[in-house]
Order: structure tokens, then C-alpha cells, then sequence
């Protein structure tokens, strides 16, 4: 039998940014794809050893950071600004990873999301960079979607 054909990794290059109701551009970074689940220590009364059993306790989610070129597009401001007027305005949206041909592989799926920070660009009269703008969204669930 022929061995296993070798699985390489798959690059970071290629993704794009999903958010319900916002056609926002291309993005250089995504970080924040994670989640944490709290550890509770609990000790029966009757065990017969000083020992501690561990118990699954609340998870939580990071929040999705992502950072693009600043552009004319004022989307993602609007939807800061909604909530910093009082306005809950809650969307899913997906950050896709796709192969060199732009066909979809992985996919990381959050719901309940909304804007809890948003940072226009540094600007620095000596350096020679693009405006980056970086906004951050809290949420309330991820999910990895494999092939």
C-alpha cells in the first residue's frame, strides 16, 4: 500500500472577513480566533485522598482583532458609532481561509458580534506606511468549520 500523500500546512495569506450587512474591504490581519474555558477545582467530602477533581467551568471567547488599510468606507465606524449611541447592533459574520485559488478551506464562524473598540491609523509625518485602522469585536460564540 503507498504511504499517506503528506499534508502540508495551509498559508495565512489568504482570507477574507464576513460581517452580516457590511461590505467591508480586504483586510491585512485577524487575530483573536480562540476561546478559554475556566478550570473549577471541586473536592467531595468523602474522597479518600486530599485530591481536587477538575470540572469544566464558563468559556469564554476572544475578542476577533482585525486591522486594514484605512480607506473611505465608514461602515465599520457606523456600526461603532450605533453602540456608542446606545444602539445594540449585534451581527455573525466568518473570517474564510482560502487556498492560493481563492476557493474556500477553513472557516471560523462567530455570532452575537459587535464593535467594543475601534482605532483609526497612527499617523507619523517621518514613516512611510499605509493607515492601518484597527477595530475589535466582541462575540459571543466561534465555531471552526473544516473542509
Amino acid at each position: 500500500m503507498p504511504p499517506k500523500a503528506r499534508e502540508h500546512p495551509y498559508t495565512g495569506l489568504h482570507f477574507r472577513v464576513e460581517i452580516d450587512g457590511i461590505a467591508a474591504a480586504s483586510f491585512a490581519a485577524v487575530t483573536g480566533l480562540g476561546s478559554e474555558t475556566a478550570v473549577v477545582e471541586y473536592r467531595t467530602g468523602d474522597a479518600p485522598l486530599n485530591l481536587t477533581r477538575k470540572l469544566p467551568g464558563l468559556t469564554k471567547y476572544s475578542n476577533i482583532v482585525l486591522k486594514r488599510g484605512y480607506t473611505r468606507d465608514a461602515s465599520l465606524w457606523q456600526w461603532r458609532k450605533a453602540i456608542v449611541e446606545g444602539t445594540v447592533d449585534r451581527r455573525n459574520g466568518a473570517i474564510v481561509l482560502m487556498d492560493e485559488s481563492g476557493n474556500d478551506i477553513l472557516r471560523w464562524a462567530f455570532r452575537n458580534g459587535w464593535p467594543c473598540k475601534l482605532e483609526g491609523p497612527a499617523l507619523d509625518a517621518d514613516a512611510n506606511e499605509v493607515a492601518i485602522e484597527t477595530i475589535e469585536i466582541a462575540h459571543e460564540g466561534l465555531e471552526f468549520i473544516g473542509e
